[in-house]
C-alpha cells in the first residue's frame, strides 16, 4: 500500500490535536511509526506589528507552585500563542485584568486553525506565561488567574 500526502497530513493533525508524541499504524502491510518532538525555535519568531513601547511587561519566569487561590490556564493543544485577534489589535487580556468564565484569553494557532482559549474561571490575571509568537506545548502554562 502506498501512503498519500493527504493521509499523512491527517495522521499528523491527529497527533497535534491529541498531543501525541508517537503514533504507530499498521495497515495492509504498511508499518508506519510517526514521532513528534517539541519544536525548538532556531531564531526569534517574526512579529507582524511592533508593540508600543512600555505596553507589555515580559512574562514572569515559570513557577511550579501557585498560591491556593490561583488557577492555572494550561494549553489544551500544541500551537503558536497569540494575545490578539489580529496584528495591531488590542490584547484579549492584560496583566491585572478581571476576567469571567467563558471569556477569550488568547488564540493558539495549530494547523492554520485559530483556536480561541477561554477562561474556565472568573478572577484577575496575575501572570501571563507565554510571549506572543511562542510555540507552546500541550499542558504548558498560559495564564494564572487569581480567584
Amino acid at each position: 500500500m502506498e501512503l498519500s500526502k493527504k493521509t499523512l497530513d491527517e495522521l499528523i493533525e491527529v497527533m497535534q490535536r491529541d498531543g501525541l508524541e508517537r503514533l504507530r499504524v499498521e495497515y495492509q502491510g504498511l508499518d508506519l511509526d510517526l514521532r513528534m518532538s517539541p519544536a525548538r525555535p532556531t531564531s526569534p519568531a517574526p512579529t507582524l506589528a511592533p508593540a508600543p513601547a512600555g505596553v507589555e511587561a515580559p512574562p514572569e519566569p515559570r513557577s511550579a507552585e501557585a498560591p491556593a487561590n490561583v488557577r492555572k490556564v494550561l494549553a489544551p493543544l500544541i500551537g503558536v500563542f497569540y494575545r490578539t485577534a489580529a496584528p495591531g489589535a488590542p490584547p484579549f487580556v492584560n496583566l491585572g485584568d478581571t476576567v469571567t468564565s467563558g471569556q477569550v484569553l488568547c488564540i493558539l494557532e495549530a494547523m492554520k486553525l485559530m483556536n480561541e482559549i477561554v477562561s474556565e474561571h472568573s478572577g484577575k490575571i496575575v501572570r501571563i506565561c507565554a510571549n506572543p509568537g511562542d510555540l507552546v506545548s500541550l499542558q504548558q502554562e498560559l495564564f494564572w488567574i487569581e480567584t
